[in-house]
């Protein structure tokens, strides 16, 4: 039995034809759409690239620009196919492509479906990637000489100011290595000397932050230095004083930042794919009814339109059979000759005449 069988008329038909015409066209701009956000969200990861480790963040970006191109040559072979829809004669044109194009089109209606779900199931690379990355960033903020790595404590300083944030996942990460070049240490000093030698890793650390730390909008001038001693500052307690530097860790800033950028595109491809299905399904409908005018025979008469013209287990069960024929003749063409199903020896083998041994008649 069919699924979700609709009868259509001929001026059924052509309304469909028309409004799938349409519909295809705005597909085409649909098409560019993902295309767009693809290359937008690839943009904004490519600006903090810098201080990322995981490289296969890309694959979403990807993912939407690829789908976003093919949603523009689908659609519009999808426009002129239902434009010619409208005349049963130029339907015959198209009948055999309808069925691979819809085909073709419900596993591209998929991946945009996967795209979407995408958006939403990438916060563990991102937090990882961003953790790893900014961690490596932050130990060579101060290899400002470093042929590669000059223009990472620049990086660090932007993102630290126009984000709002401090350290990877927060102020203290600063705490935990140099990033203050030895280039700028006087090495006479005793106390660079006291600070050098007090860690194994010879470090010069101190409980001190960058200068894009500080939050200009604190009233007290910033307190960067010796943060956690309350005695080399007037009127001072860290514990129990709002610090004039930034809280937030940039990795937790600009995991905010991107998760809330691709849930919204994700959201828009949501609605993209509804659009893209409801197209899809609308063709589907067409197809079935213009082939059913033409086994009537006549373009003025009424046609049963169907998604499916057997049940879901029925055309599963059918396109099983159809693969498991499919790899059964794939093993028997890689036997040599033609095998004759009455015995297991090839024809090939047979005699002169290609004629059994056992059909053989011996005249006396």
């Amino acid at each position: 039995m069919a699924v979700l069988k609709v009868k259509f008329t001929k001026t059924k038909r052509d309304k469909l034809a028309q409004a799938l015409w349409i519909l295809n066209w705005i597909s085409v701009v649909t098409g560019i759409i993902l295309f767009g956000l693809g290359l937008f969200l690839k943009i904004e990861i490519k600006k903090h690239s810098e201080i990322m480790a995981n490289k296969d963040i890309h694959s979403v970006p990807n993912m939407l620009i690829s789908v976003g191109i093919i949603a523009c040559a689908i659609n519009f072979l999808g426009g002129k196919i239902c434009y010619d829809c409208t005349d049963s004669s130029k339907f015959c044109r198209w009948k055999l492509i309808l069925l691979p194009y819809i085909i073709c089109t419900f596993f591209f209606t998929f991946s945009i479906l996967v795209g979407a779900l995408m958006c939403y199931t990438m916060r563990n690379e991102l937090d990882e990637s961003l953790y790893l990355g900014l961690k490596e960033a932050l130990k060579f903020y101060k290899d400002t000489d470093t042929p590669g790595r000059c223009y990472l404590k620049r990086t660090i300083d932007i993102l630290q100011i126009e984000y709002q944030c401090c350290g990877n996942t927060g102020f203290r990460d600063w705490f935990e290595l140099q990033w203050i070049s030895t280039r700028y240490l006087d090495m006479t000093s005793k106390e660079v000397q006291d600070r050098l030698k007090s860690n194994i890793d010879g470090k010069y650390l101190m409980d001190g932050v960058p200068f894009s730390c500080c939050n200009p909008s604190s009233p007290r001038p910033c307190i960067q230095y010796q943060i956690t001693n309350n005695s080399a500052h007037y009127n001072y307690d860290y514990i129990t004083e709002e610090l004039n530097i930034w809280k937030k860790g940039c990795k937790q800033v600009l995991l905010d930042y991107y998760i809330n950028t691709m849930q919204s595109i994700g959201l828009t491809v949501l609605i993209i794919w509804v659009f893209e299905l409801s197209v899809l399904i609308g063709v589907r409908y067409l197809q079935t009814a213009m082939e059913n005018v033409l086994l009537q025979g006549d373009p003025e008469s009424e046609s049963d339109g169907w998604l499916l013209e057997n049940g879901f287990a029925e055309t599963a069960r059918s396109n099983f059979n159809i693969i498991k024929n499919l790899g059964k003749a794939n093993q028997i063409s890689t036997v040599s000759g033609i095998h004759d199903p009455n015995m297991d020896v090839p024809r090939a083998q047979y005699g002169p005449d290609n004629i059994p041994p056992a059909s053989i008649t011996i005249q006396g």
